[in-house]
């Protein structure tokens, strides 16, 4: 931030921008009076901010009038989260305090802007020297702002909304700045605004990750869209003019609204599923929003229904892409039927058909939620929500998690997919993806789980490790005097399941602390280690868990392994035993020299846009920005960031891979590696090529300079005639 008296120009674009604001909170306000306490609230942001200039220059009242224009216009919320956005940033950076905002607005607007200051503080906080607080200050962070979810989720939706505007302003930020904030934006604040149902928010966060951790993909894939969009306007137009003609005569009222997948959903199915642009085939999309007819028989299901039977009798559709999320709709509120319709042309688009209070839902996510639910309406998913956050409430609360491994938590819980499964009765239930059948018996009740014996899936039994599918009927065997066991930890999956084991031990708590402490006396004393309690207690500190009591009781339960125990104590003869246990918390003296690592999850070559970390024993780990590891440690270790250029990092060749698919030939192998070898000069390591039913197709491993070469390279090879497809995809 900076100061400087502001000009009649920049009180111009002030006033134009609060009119906007004004008119879209007019539209959302109930009464005059609110409207006016949301002018109240602009009046004293604006004086407040006076002649307070951002990072680019223009006003800073600017930033809190775009982020209450994102709470109402975006996510949808009333006239008091409109008045906390304007103010948000009152308490952190002027002399009133929240008393004050309280005095004047009222306890629910102070609350809220509390509740924000609360979360910017330890957002915007330098790290110190303390290693400890180092080495979890992000994930302090973020459990501060998770905690906010316990007394008004508004606070986190404000926040979303703060962080979007953050993330569109973003150029201004110096380089490592942005990296940490795009990785804590992909960490977390995606998969929360996902989880809420703000697909809109989400979806512009993950463009602007893109367009600054791939640059070069993200013009390339706009570029493509845009080009392939206009190629194929004309036969969208004419793909919906019947569905038009067929809905109209059916008496629906409705509208049809076209969309294109975004440059980042197209970049991550090609990264994910390996295919390249022109194999997305559900580029396009149509929405077919209707308000449904409350005098018809037919349920607001039903009428979704009906509507899928009308376009599906005119254009073919694939039956393995429709998605009914109308029977069961999403953990997060979603409601909506998709499938993928074939159009005249060969033009494969997907339709999503939705009513009005589903489009409502799916727009602004739980507020629109929760608006309907206020005004009587209920559905089946009602509870779904709610469940979810007291899930996080109960996390947040347990004293014996630490921030660190909070934040692990919550990502995969953000993460996390769930399947559907049927109880015996026919009742369905939502589980998490990749639970067991144990996972589900502690799901339905912790005693059934306790004296679970076996399961029954699909009227077969099967052990409780055995890991359910979508659709299947799962029956649990208890017996009463069955109580659980410590091995069942090794292949629980849902952290429900695992403190109800891990509680039902408890009891035994104190001795199996006592015995884990004597165990690693004893074996540390034999291995002329000096065991003393300081050693415990930094290692819990490595451990990220609250003291060496809860150490040694995760230690008797078989979660920890002695050699990680040894590994922390500097006492491992080999580095494969951190990596076999994954264990990264040991680290050797300082080296003199940093030394630059290329991490083997993502291995990035010259050219690459990268960022690295510098870890505690001075090591430099190099990742390529757009990798999912990188994101996590970003979010954990902002303090680790550091932006190298690629000379300070040795020369060295690089090993990639380049996956290959064309028509096949006499000679077309030998064209291709005699191009790699003889006119690029590059070594080739493998390389898995075969031909079947006239189509070649498999990879080749080489290694290049740079990304230079490797570009030039793969353009040359996709000039070769019968090769359709040129990709560097993952080792």
């Amino acid at each position: 931030m900076s100061f400087s008296e502001f000009t009649p120009a920049d009180y111009e674009v002030i006033a134009r921008d609060y009119a906007l604001l004004k008119e879209a909170a007019r539209r959302r306000c109930a009464s005059e009076e609110e409207l006016q306490v949301v002018q109240k609230a602009f009046d004293f942001a604006n004086e407040a901010h006076k002649n307070v200039r951002r990072r680019s220059g223009e006003p800073y009242i600017l930033h809190p009038i775009a982020v209450a224009s994102i709470v109402v216009s975006d996510i949808g919320l009333g006239y008091k989260s409109i008045s906390a956005a304007l103010l948000h940033d009152v308490v952190e950076d002027t002399d009133y305090t929240v008393d004050d905002i309280r005095k004047l607005f009222g306890d629910k607007v102070a609350s809220l802007v509390d509740g924000l200051t609360k979360i910017k503080n330890v957002l915007d906080k330098q790290a110190s020297n303390d290693e400890a607080y180092t080495r979890s200050i992000q994930a302090e962070n973020f459990k501060r702002i998770l905690l906010t979810l316990g007394d008004d989720v508004r606070v986190v939706l404000i926040k979303l909304a703060d962080r979007l505007h953050n993330c569109r302003t973003i150029e201004y930020m110096p380089e490592y700045k942005r990296d940490k904030i795009l990785s804590e934006t992909m960490f977390i604040f995606v998969p929360l605004a996902h989880r809420l149902g703000l697909y809109e928010i989400k979806s512009e966060m993950e463009n602007i990750w893109l367009r600054y951790k791939e640059p070069d993909a993200y013009a390339e894939i706009s570029s493509l869209i845009d080009r392939n969009l206009s190629d194929k306007k004309k036969e969208i137009d004419r793909f919906v003019i019947p569905v038009e003609e067929a809905l109209g005569k059916a008496g629906f009222k409705f509208e049809i609204r076209k969309r294109v997948k975004t440059p980042y959903s197209v970049w991550h199915k090609m990264q994910t599923k390996n295919i390249s642009f022109e194999e997305v085939y559900d580029l396009y999309a149509i929405r077919i929003i209707f308000t449904p007819d409350p005098a018809s028989a037919e349920s607001e299901r039903d009428q979704c229904y009906h509507v899928f039977s009308i376009i599906t009798g005119i254009y073919k559709y694939k039956p393995e892409r429709v998605r009914d999320w109308v029977k069961h709709p999403k953990s997060n509120g979603y409601e909506a039927l998709h499938c993928t319709l074939l159009s005249d042309n060969g033009v494969w688009i997907e339709v999503q058909i939705r009513t009005k209070r589903m489009d409502d839902i799916a727009e602004k996510g739980i507020a629109a939620h929760w608006a309907y639910k206020k005004d009587g309406y209920v559905s089946e998913n009602d509870s779904e929500m709610d469940k979810w956050l007291d899930k996080v409430k109960d996390i947040l609360t347990n004293p014996d998690v630490g921030a660190l491994e909070l934040l692990e938590i919550i990502h995969n819980d953000l993460v996390t997919s769930d399947i559907v499964v049927f109880t015996p009765k026919g009742d369905q239930k939502s589980v998490q993806k990749g639970a067991t059948a144990l996972d589900f018996a502690y799901q339905i009740h912790t005693d059934i789980g306790n004296q679970a014996i076996a399961a029954k899936v699909n009227m077969k039994l099967v052990p409780l490790s055995y890991v359910l599918r979508s659709g299947d009927q799962v029956e649990i065997i208890t017996a009463e005097d069955e109580h659980p066991k410590k091995e069942w930890l090794h292949f629980l999956q849902t952290r429900h399941a695992r403190v109800a084991v891990m509680d039902y031990f408890r009891a035994e708590r104190p001795a199996m602390i006592q015995s884990g402490r004597e165990y690693v006396q004893e074996r540390f004393k034999a291995m002329g280690i000096h065991a003393s309690e300081g050693l415990f207690r930094r290692m819990a500190l490595q451990l990220e868990i609250s003291n060496a009591d809860e150490l040694f009781f995760r230690f008797s339960l078989g979660l920890i392994p002695f050699e990680a125990i040894v590994d922390m104590a500097g006492q491992a003869p080999a580095p494969q035993v951190r990596k076999r246990w994954n264990f990264p918390w040991f680290r050797k003296e300082t080296a003199e020299k940093p030394k630059y690592v290329l991490a083997s999850c993502c291995k990035p070559i010259a050219g690459d846009p990268i960022v690295a970390f510098k870890q505690p024993d001075g090591t430099i780990t190099v990742h390529k920005k757009s990798c999912p590891v990188a994101e996590g440690i970003a979010a954990k270790h902002g303090d680790w960031i550091v932006m190298p250029r690629w000379e300070e990092v040795q020369e060295q060749d690089y090993l990639v891979r380049i996956s290959i698919r064309g028509t096949d030939r006499v000679g077309l192998l030998n064209e291709i590696t005699r191009y790699i070898s003889l006119v690029m000069g590059v070594n080739i390591k493998k390389l898995v090529l075969g031909s079947e039913q006239g189509i070649f197709e498999g990879y080749i491993d080489l290694y290049v300079h740079d990304k230079e070469v490797l570009t030039t390279l793969m353009g040359k090879i996709a000039g070769i005639g019968g090769i359709e497809r040129v990709m560097r995809t993952e080792l």
